[in-house]
């Protein structure tokens, strides 16, 4: 059995969806489970409506018909027959998801979001599931909250992998096992549910940390991951006119690029297929037929091409004792108590005997309570909208390539990876 992923931008219009038919039909005898993101930029807007919620009421309704427009414009492209039951599915998933809107009375922004913008997966997987069997294509629509199981933390649900590997093993093998015909499963990534069935996700993007649990749980033979771009790069084609696909990289490469912020892969992907030796594709869904890169246990490519990843809209922040005195383990621990407090990932750290650096993604609220809790103990300095630059394998050459007209302000190397805080001249 095989796990496919297919992205926001893989199923971003009524073409798109036709293209995923195409590909699913590529390979006719194989056991496929598919994971679908919602399409193209509907999470963003149903973001959008969970901040009305708590913000500004009076945008829930236009925003809610941006949505239904958006759907219904891709359903009516695909559906001739508009007594199709697709029509019918999508009527009541937008009438819970306005009932969900208007009863919401918590405070806790975090448990509202799961609860509104999940449903940009579950509309999703709907109009998949459905034009797959109107072309001939046979599947099964499962709920991924029957099986995918988090506890509460809303927004970021750590899974329970004993709980999962039971109930996906209780509810989707039995499919493929019952009979010798391929067996093809529709579910959404990123949504889950804890045992009381209230929804949860997994964190943004986490699509693809789905279709890696699910590998998991069913020893798939492989995942592959369908994405805009032909496989993996080595920079970013927004900052880089010419880049580089990898054709193959290691588990642990894998890891330490979607560490330093390569948003190619998401980062909690890849343990669970390093763990059972599950390899895992990177391929184009405009180019399927092409050999696009794999993620496995073999290491003799990771050093062949350096790798370029930048981070924009960065905050420099330097921590110095009011008293001169040293930082010492005892007072970088409460530092990071402070960082966990506010929910900060630290993107890079350098500290001397009277200084203690860190640069961080400039989440402008959070910082600003960051800083300001912070100052009751130290002198903060602290600069704006930089970038942060991580090269893997990196040589001189590839240091200069990337700092011109630049002013470095921090710079951090290992054997293998260096890092720049830079500034624009």
């Amino acid at each position: 059995m095989k796990v496919f992923k297919f992205g926001g931008a893989s199923v971003k219009n009524a073409e798109a969806v036709k293209n995923t038919a195409r590909i699913i039909n590529l390979y006719p005898k194989d056991n496929l489970l598919i994971v679908v993101s919602a399409m193209g930029k509907m999470t963003n807007a149903l973001e959008e409506l969970n901040n009305a919620v708590f913000n500004n009421k009076n945008e829930i309704y236009s925003l809610l018909k941006i949505i239904t427009d958006f759907h219904y414009k891709i359903v009516n492209e695909l559906f001739k027959d508009k007594n199709h039951k697709i029509f019918s599915e999508l009527a009541s998933l937008f009438n819970l998801l306005t009932k969900q809107v208007n009863e919401i009375t918590t405070d806790n922004f975090d448990y509202s979001y799961d609860q509104i913008v999940s449903y940009g997966e579950l509309i999703s997987t709907k109009i998949i599931s459905n034009y797959l069997h109107l072309v001939g294509i046979e599947n099964n629509w499962m709920d991924a909250r029957a099986f995918i199981k988090t506890d509460y933390t809303y927004r970021e649900g750590s899974v329970d992998w004993e709980l999962i590997t039971y109930l996906t093993n209780k509810i989707l093998l039995p499919i493929y096992s019952s009979s010798k015909e391929r067996k093809i499963i529709i579910t959404q990534g990123f949504i889950a549910g804890t045992n009381t069935t209230t929804t949860t996700t997994l964190g943004r993007e986490g699509s693809d940390y789905t279709a890696s649990i699910l590998a998991f749980a069913l020893n798939a033979e492989d995942v592959t991951i369908w994405k805009d771009v032909p496989g993996v790069l080595n920079a970013d084609p927004k900052y880089f006119s010419v880049t580089e696909k990898l054709n193959s990289i290691s588990y642990r490469e894998a890891i330490e690029l979607s560490y330093y912020g390569a948003t190619i892969i998401h980062p909690k992907t890849i343990k669970p297929l390093q763990n059972k030796n599950i390899p895992l594709w990177v391929k184009s869904f405009m180019a399927p037929e092409e050999a696009g890169t794999i993620i496995n246990n073999d290491t003799d490519s990771d050093n062949l091409i350096p790798s370029f990843i930048f981070k924009v809209d960065q905050i420099l922040i330097s921590l110095l004792p009011k008293d001169f005195s040293f930082i010492a383990e005892e007072n970088l621990s409460k530092i990071f108590a402070t960082f966990v407090k506010y929910n900060i990932k630290i993107n890079l750290m350098q500290n001397s005997a009277i200084s203690f650096s860190v640069c961080i993604d400039n989440n402008r609220e959070k910082a600003q309570l960051l800083i300001k809790e912070l100052q009751q103990t130290y002198k903060i300095k602290y600069n704006e909208n930089l970038e942060l630059v991580t090269i893997r394998h990196f040589d001189q050459k590839t240091i200069d390539r990337v700092t011109v007209d630049k002013i470095i302000l921090l710079e951090q190397k290992s054997r293998v990876t260096a890092q720049l805080v830079v500034k624009n001249i």
